[in-house]
């Protein structure tokens, strides 16, 4: 059965197919297009050409207009293209209508998000994560998976109304999501008891967009060797490093990156995954300045926080990344058109966003260990605050400490 399941894409060249829509602008939709040609790339595929109409809403058979449809046709047979993405979530339907008209392999947002986890999963608890996804996706889409489905199963002891192959099929996927479900249970019950096991220090986690530099910051934090790699969703598996600044200990935690339109499946399947985040006493959302809406990842982040129960209002450092990618365009004076993010420089995003969030936020590059030294300093002052509430007879070493002059260092 897992045969069916991941999709092997490798070294294929693609089209992309978008919509502008009354809920995605023009701008939008291009810099959706290109995080789907980041994610195609990092799936081993090759985009070629992308193909964006505008419509009121995605046709509910077609996805795109007949006509559209037809070009895209053309182009894929002329040059002998393979595979067609979409950028948003097909219906069963639209994916059947999509293939008899293409016929070539269609993948959505969702099957591409979902291959790749697939494919970068490591441990037997995401692995069992991504098999219970997958099998969520594939369920209503059995008819497009095989051409068996329609014919009844017969034969001696099967007369009389009998049972179709696409019902046994469909029994057959609930009964293995039915065990993968309980497999997670089994897990969760020995990583809650490994959490307990920990004692009271001090959870510190690492939350934010995919591919802002979360685990590069871990490794430069903890001395570590996490996986990390200029590519989307590189880091599946939560890792969790023992830290010590100056004389202070505390745990660091690597979570899963978000994304937006994060498929339903995984986000179910992973929220036992963001437990770490659920039980950190304080969070550092990171985030890539050099990206030109950060501030939107921003918003998907904090939106996917307030859907982990009492993650939203836990204690958050807001840790600005790459600064060392920034780039800022002047506007000439006689320029009269408005400012975008692009003509906001790195001084004047530093004063907003400190005085919004009242200093509790820096600007830094895990890369090139630039405003570090700040950022140990303000960890290890967060986490002190933390510490000597939980253990108040604690507090007298690090007065000591701090008489001393000493700046702590990881």
């Amino acid at each position: 059965m897992k045969d069916f399941i991941i999709t092997q894409v490798k070294s294929e060249e693609a089209v992309l197919v978008g919509l502008i829509t009354r809920t995605q602008t023009e701008e939008q939709v291009k810099e959706y297009l290109d995080e789907l040609d980041f994610l195609s790339e990092t799936a081993g595929v090759r985009p070629v050409k992308r193909f964006i109409q505008k419509l009121d809403a995605a046709h509910p058979v077609t996805f795109v207009g007949k006509g559209k449809l037809e070009e895209i046709r053309l182009y894929v047979e002329e040059h002998e293209i393979g595979l067609v993405i979409f950028d948003d979530e097909l219906s069963p339907k639209q994916l059947r209508n999509i293939e008899q008209t293409l016929k070539v392999k269609i993948l959505d947002r969702t099957s591409l998000i979902l291959d790749i986890f697939a494919s970068r999963a490591q441990t037997a608890y995401a692995k069992t994560q991504v098999e219970l996804a997958q099998y969520h996706y594939m369920l209503p889409r059995l008819t497009r998976l095989w051409t068996h489905l329609e014919r009844q199963r017969g034969g001696v002891g099967m007369r009389g109304p009998g049972e179709t192959q696409l019902e046994t099929d469909k029994r057959i996927i609930q009964d293995r999501i039915a065990h993968l479900k309980e497999e997670l249970k089994a897990i969760d019950k020995q990583m809650s008891v490994q959490r307990k096991n920990r004692g009271k220090m001090v959870r510190v986690a690492l939350v934010g967009y995919t591919n802002v530099g979360k685990s590069t910051l871990m490794n430069v934090l903890a001395k570590s060797e996490v996986f990390a790699e200029n590519k989307l969703f590189a880091t599946l598996d939560t890792t969790v490093r023992k830290v010590i600044v100056h004389n202070l200990p505390f745990l660091l935690s690597d979570t899963v990156g978000f994304i937006r339109k994060l498929p339903t499946e995984l986000v179910e399947s992973f929220k036992s995954t963001l437990d770490e985040v659920r039980e950190a006493d304080l969070l550092l959302h990171v985030v890539d300045v050099s990206h030109p809406n950060f501030e939107e990842q921003i918003d998907i982040v904090n939106t996917t926080l307030r859907e982990i129960n009492g993650s939203e209002d836990k204690p958050m450092l807001l840790i600005f990344n790459k600064v060392d990618a920034f780039t800022f365009e002047a506007k000439d004076e006689d320029d009269l058109s408005p400012r975008t993010r692009r003509n906001v420089s790195m001084q004047e995003l530093q004063e907003t966003w400190m005085a919004k969030m009242q200093g509790d936020c820096l600007f830094i590059s895990a890369r090139e260990s630039v405003g570090l030294d700040e950022l140990k300093q303000l960890l290890y002052d967060r986490v002190r605050e933390i510490h000597v509430t939980r253990f108040p007879y604690n507090d007298f070493l690090f007065q000591d400490y701090a008489l001393e002059g000493d700046e702590p260092t990881v």
